[in-house]
C-alpha cells in the first residue's frame, strides 16, 4: 500500500503543454503574448522584467505558471466574460497538468528546467483587470512560481513534462 509520501511524489509520465508565454518589459508595464522566448538560468525569461534586467534573481518568481483550465473557472467565480490569458499576467499557461500537485518538483519545459517553489498569489491588480471580485476569484487559483534551473529556449506548444 502506497503511503501519502510516495502519493505525492509525481509521476514521471505526467505530460502537459505550453498554451500562452506572456512578458512584460518593466512592472506594471502591459503585458504582451510571445510565441517563444528563452528562460535565463537564475534570472528569468529574456523577454520579460526579470530577464531584461539580466541580473541573478534570488526571488521564487522567475517564472509564474497558471493552468489554462483554471482560466473559466476564475471566470465563473469573478461572474465575468471569458478571460485573457495576458490580462492575469502569468508567464506560462500550461494545459493538461495540475500544476498544485508539482510543488518543488522539477519540470522540464521546452529546453528549459524549472523547479517548482510554490503558489502564486493574485496581486490586487486583478480587480482592476477582472473587475470587482477579480482577486477574491484567483485565490487558489492563481498559479505556481518557478526558479529556472537550466536556460533554454520555450516555446507555445512546447511539452512540460516531470523532470
Amino acid at each position: 500500500m502506497k503511503t501519502i509520501r510516495d502519493l505525492m511524489i509525481p509521476p514521471a509520465h505526467i505530460q502537459g503543454r505550453i498554451e500562452a508565454i506572456v512578458v512584460r518589459g518593466v512592472p506594471r508595464d502591459a503585458a504582451r503574448l510571445v510565441d517563444q522566448t528563452t528562460a535565463l538560468a537564475g534570472i528569468g525569461l529574456a523577454d520579460d522584467r526579470l530577464g531584461k534586467r539580466g541580473e541573478a534573481e534570488l526571488s521564487t518568481r522567475q517564472v509564474t505558471l497558471i493552468q489554462q483550465e483554471h482560466l473559466s473557472l476564475i471566470a465563473a467565480f469573478a461572474r465575468s466574460g471569458p478571460l485573457d490569458p495576458v490580462d492575469l499576467r502569468r508567464n506560462l499557461v500550461v494545459s493538461g497538468i495540475n500544476l498544485l500537485s508539482l510543488k518543488n518538483a522539477q519540470l522540464r519545459v521546452g529546453d528549459a528546467l524549472l523547479q517548482i517553489v510554490g503558489p502564486c498569489a493574485p496581486c490586487s491588480r486583478m480587480e482592476e483587470v477582472i473587475g470587482p471580485g477579480g482577486y477574491a476569484a484567483m485565490r487558489g487559483h492563481g498559479g505556481m512560481t518557478a526558479r529556472i534551473l537550466e536556460g533554454g529556449a520555450i516555446r507555445v506548444g512546447d511539452v512540460v513534462s516531470v523532470a
